[in-house]
């Protein structure tokens, strides 16, 4: 369909398309898979791009914006794409600077700026910048992967802006590129001669000033009195900066802009003085508006934050699994006050005085004052994630954004919040009411009925009597998301009819031809037009039904599991704690991130762009690269599952056709495995053989690279009922079910000998289910989910009498623990897979719970410890860490995320390349620099065959380390 808002109505697909290709040196795609990337961005909103360039130089830039310019095609500048409004999305060409324009080129710490290229990443220019004391003030919670263009963009701000301002009052100067491909860089303050000066300069330059002028002076008026003054006024233009009062200040005019003047290819920014300590006072009240009424008496004493959370946030975090664990003040509110000062000690002093001086009206119903920074991190963690937490209602209703962003004068804040409960009382709405608090916006997100169109019609109901209450409250309809399609259409009611057509006159003086992200603030997009998830407007496809899983946390409805996205991109982070998402991390491409894959995956359920559905080789290929890790599991904040969406789709793609040979020979594993266990020994030496190997691997679809793992030689299982036929097992104490898993059993019984001797030790007679037991693991993980189904149905039949006794089941392989515990109730749903799955414990776990009184054998060790990524999802790791402490073992965990080998996906041929990449981001190299005698720890064997194959050192499982430790004090005990 044609763009409304292009110059050219039906544009030239095939001549854009060459001459974008000509000009641009990166990327340019006009290919399905690609577009439907491109389609959302974290809004509601669904726009399909005629293109998408994703630049390697400004020059490209240049290039790019030129030849839309020859074709009349809209130009949409895109950064992180974490835009809440749908600011980031459109249907001219999309260009995003993410990829590769990420060069801090200057960094100047006397005059306290640094010079950036948009794509650069806020949390890499403020560790650059850390190293002389000095930070990019604005923090947006998406801080790990939103970008200093798109924060320029819309005018980010974050919690500190209570002290610093927002990226407005934090820019010294721009470099833009207009749409018809002109450079010009301006400035930030001006007097009214340099002003004049510049105005009266040749060219595009010259013009823009001196328009810029004469826009001041027709609308000087309205500008000083109908704009409201606070600092969260962030929607519309900022063309009051250029008021002489304000310094003729072009930059900050041009921050919240949203792509639709100019786009951004540099900026220099202002740096301020990173506090030497800061302490966090948190505040509780009995409710929100109580703690918003606290917030003016709070900002007499200068804190650096003020924000506000309650009892609903705390909730939603513990409802996603990982609680919140933090001890909170008694209240249902909380204001987090953050202090600074030279030292801790003089911070935390500063935070108290400030609580006692606070008058009965201001006064907390209780409070703490919190200096160790590991407390302070999990505070800021419940807040940071409350976008994506509150995705979704304690019923299990969507819940979105739109009215997620208003803001007001902070004196107003307690009076609007209650004004804004009222309203939701009155559309009977839900929502999880939290923010800046201090400069007083506040986020929510609100379970509108988006999916058809009487829901569409209430949200725009709620939208307009919304924007009612806050511009009657002095406020914004946004507080720094900007107003995207989201808002736009309604600051006719924020500002009188003059300041909006001087808004016009001001788009124009920059984008004359509307070629500049159109739709958004200027000539406005209807709110309710264009959502992304409207089912009704479009035919359901039969596809949506034919799912093989349960989707049991979204009521069986494929679709509602793959509307669990929200775009917020916490997996496009470049470090920090978790797993997610390692393949992004190595690749950096968005088809490779969890969010481009859900992305794909919806388009291809939509099936406007994305068309042959389940055959779909665009989704094949983002998927191929998935290491089903499971770490989206856990670590998104809405908790998307893309192991289990790979798995549905490897089933459906490959339904009725060949496979990759490395389906059938990894997938089927337990099996293949099992009958080299006949002969284990002359197994190994066929696959060692010259040339044998290079065949095997040929065949098995292999990657060359790899050494195959040998067979051990006797498999647990007949070891274990040898000794026990001996006598030599523990007759005596409660039972305990240990599950054999395949890669225990056939490759390194080890593993599962040294648990048995540590579980009989502590007191416990082990028993083993009857008959040949299988997780099923490989077979989901390949997407081979009938086989896994009915693999799966027999370890029931395996386990269930026993765990009916009441006997707990012990697991030692992560990955198959996990999938007992997770896997099994989605593709057996019912009261037996649960109770079963309930009744699986991992190794540390069980013994901390039914053991807490038994002493562990010391190891007396430093260690390193790997986690593997499904225990980090689906059990979590603190069992872990108590009863590595208990064995007296100086374990040191490393946040290093995925090993990289993740079982079958490093030896599949394709993928050795990304799998050793993931490795050496931080584990492999951790592992070789780690001493001689420090114990290497792993629980999970593609973890232990990772480092083997990439240092040459042994890891451990934990019951081998614990094992170690029963020898040394057997050996003791005989020496004594």
């Amino acid at each position: 369909m044609a763009d409304p808002h292009s110059t050219i109505p039906h544009p030239d697909l095939p001549a854009l398309r060459r001459d974008l290709e000509e000009g641009v040196r990166g990327t340019v795609a006009l290919d399905a898979g690609t577009l439907a990337l491109y389609t959302s961005d974290a809004s509601n909103y669904r726009r399909v791009p005629l293109a998408v360039v994703i630049p390697e130089t400004v020059d490209d830039c240049v290039a790019a914006v030129r030849a839309c310019a020859a074709h009349g095609v809209p130009i949409i500048p895109r950064g992180g794409g974490t835009s809440i409004a749908g600011n980031a999305i459109g249907t001219g060409v999309v260009i995003d600077t993410s990829r590769h324009l990420r060069a801090i080129l200057d960094i100047d710490p006397e005059a306290r700026t640094a010079t950036v290229q948009p794509g650069v990443i806020l949390d890499d220019l403020r560790a650059a910048t850390a190293e002389h004391g000095l930070t990019f003030a604005p923090d947006p919670s998406t801080h790990s992967r939103c970008t200093i263009g798109g924060m320029v963009g819309n005018n980010a701000c974050g919690s500190h802006s209570v002290a610093w301002g927002t990226t407005a009052d934090n820019v010294v100067s721009l470099d833009l590129l207009l749409s018809d491909g002109t450079r010009i860089t301006v400035g930030s303050e001006h007097t009214e001669k340099e002003f004049e000066e510049l105005a009266a300069r040749p060219g595009r330059e010259g013009e823009i000033h001196a328009a810029l002028a004469r826009l001041v002076e027709t609308h000087r008026a309205e500008m000083r009195t109908a704009m409201p003054e606070f600092r969260r006024r962030v929607s519309g233009y900022g063309i009051d900066r250029l008021l002489p009062e304000k310094g003729r200040d072009v930059a900050a005019s041009l921050v919240g802009t949203e792509g639709t003047c100019a786009m951004v290819v540099g900026a220099t920014v202002r740096l301020v003085e990173s506090p030497p300590a800061r302490a966090l006072a948190v505040l509780g009240y009995d409710d929100a508006p109580s703690a918003a009424d606290a917030v003016p008496g709070l900002l007499e004493h200068s804190p650096l934050t003020v924000e506000g959370i309650n009892d609903r946030i705390v909730a939603a975090l513990d409802r996603h699994g990982s609680k919140s664990r933090v001890p909170l003040p008694l209240g249902h509110a909380w204001l987090l006050v953050e202090i600074a000062g030279a030292t801790p000690e003089e911070a935390a002093d500063s935070a108290l005085r400030m609580i006692d001086s606070l008058d009965e009206s201001s006064s907390p119903r209780d409070s703490a004052v919190v200096t160790d920074t590991g407390h302070q991190k999990a505070l800021w963690r419940i807040r940071e994630e409350g976008a994506g937490l509150t995705s979704r209602t304690p019923t299990g209703a969507e819940a979105w954004s739109g009215w997620e962003d208003a803001a007001v004068p902070p004196e107003n804040l307690g009076d609007y919040l209650r004004d804004f409960e009222d309203l939701m009382a009155r559309h009977d709405r839900y929502g999880v009411v939290y923010g800046h608090f201090g400069d007083g916006c506040l986020h929510v997100r609100i379970d509108f009925e988006l999916t058809h169109e009487e829901g569409r019609r209430e949200y725009r109901a709620f939208m307009e009597e919304a924007a009612g209450i806050v511009v009657r409250h002095g406020g914004s309809l946004s507080g720094e998301h900007g107003d995207g399609q989201a808002r736009s259409e309604l600051l006719s009611r924020m500002y009188p009819e003059g300041l909006v057509r001087a808004f016009g006159e001001f788009k124009r003086v920059w984008d004359p031809d509307n070629l500049m992200n159109p739709g958004i603030i200027v000539d406005p997009l209807p709110l309710d037009a264009d959502i992304r998830v409207a089912t009704d407007v479009r035919p359901r496809l039969p596809l949506l039904s034919q799912t093989s899983l349960a989707y049991g946390e979204d009521d069986g409805d494929f679709a509602k599991a793959l509307r669990r996205c929200s775009g917020v991109g916490k997996c496009r982070r470049q470090s920090g704690p978790g797993v997610m998402c390692p393949s992004y991390q190595v690749t950096q491409e968005e088809k490779h991130s969890t969010r481009g894959r859900a992305h794909l995956l919806f388009e291809m359920a939509n099936g406007e762009v994305i068309t042959d559905g389940w055959r779909s080789e665009e989704v094949r290929e983002s998927l191929d690269l998935c290491l089903s890790c499971k770490g989206c599991l856990s670590d998104c904040p809405v908790n998307v599952d893309m192991a289990s969406y790979k798995a549905e789709f490897l089933h459906q793609h490959y339904k009725g056709r060949v496979r990759p040979a490395a389906h059938y020979s990894m997938g089927w594993l337990p099996v293949l495995a099992r009958l080299a266990s006949l002969a284990p020994v002359e197994a190994n030496r066929m696959v060692r053989l010259p040339g044998v190997s290079s065949l095997a691997k040929r065949m098995a679809g292999v990657a060359a690279e790899r050494d195959l793992p040998a067979f051990a030689r006797t498999t647990f299982t007949r070891a274990h009922r040898r000794r026990l036929n001996r006598g030599e097992g523990r007759a005596g104490g409660p039972k305990v079910v240990l599950w054999p898993d395949t890669f225990g059993n056939l490759f390194n019984p080890n593993v599962l000998v040294s648990a048995v001797r540590v579980l009989e030790d502590a007191g416990f007679s082990v028993v083993l289910p009857r008959g040949q037991v299988c997780c099923g693991l490989t077979w989901v993980s390949t997407g081979q989910l009938d086989v896994a189904r009915a693999v799966m149905r027999r370890a029931v039949a395996a386990l269930a009498p026993l765990v009916s006794q009441g006997l707990p089941v012990v697991g030692l392989e992560p990955s198959c623990t996990a999938a007992l515990k997770h896997d099994l109730v989605e593709l057996l749903p019912g009261e037996e897979s649960t109770r079963v799955a309930a009744a699986v414990h991992t190794f540390a776990g069980f013994l901390n719970e039914y053991a807490p009184d038994w002493t562990p054998p010391r190891v007396d060790a430093s260690a390193l410890a790997q986690v593997h990524c499904h225990q980090h999802a689906v059990s979590g790791f603190d069992a872990d860490r108590e009863l590595i402490a208990r064995a007296g073992i100086d374990g040191e965990v490393l946040d290093s995320g995925c090993c990289g080998l993740a079982g079958d996906f490093g030896f599949t041929e394709g993928h050795y390349e990304v799998s050793s990449a993931i490795g050496e981001r931080e584990l492999l190299p951790r592992v070789r620099a780690a001493g001689p005698d420090t114990l290497v720890l792993a629980d999970g064997y593609s973890c232990r065959t990772q480092i083997e194959q990439g240092t040459g050192r042994r890891a451990l499982h934990l019951a081998e380390a614990l094992a170690l430790g029963l020898d040394r004090r057997a050996r003791a005990q005989s020496e004594a």
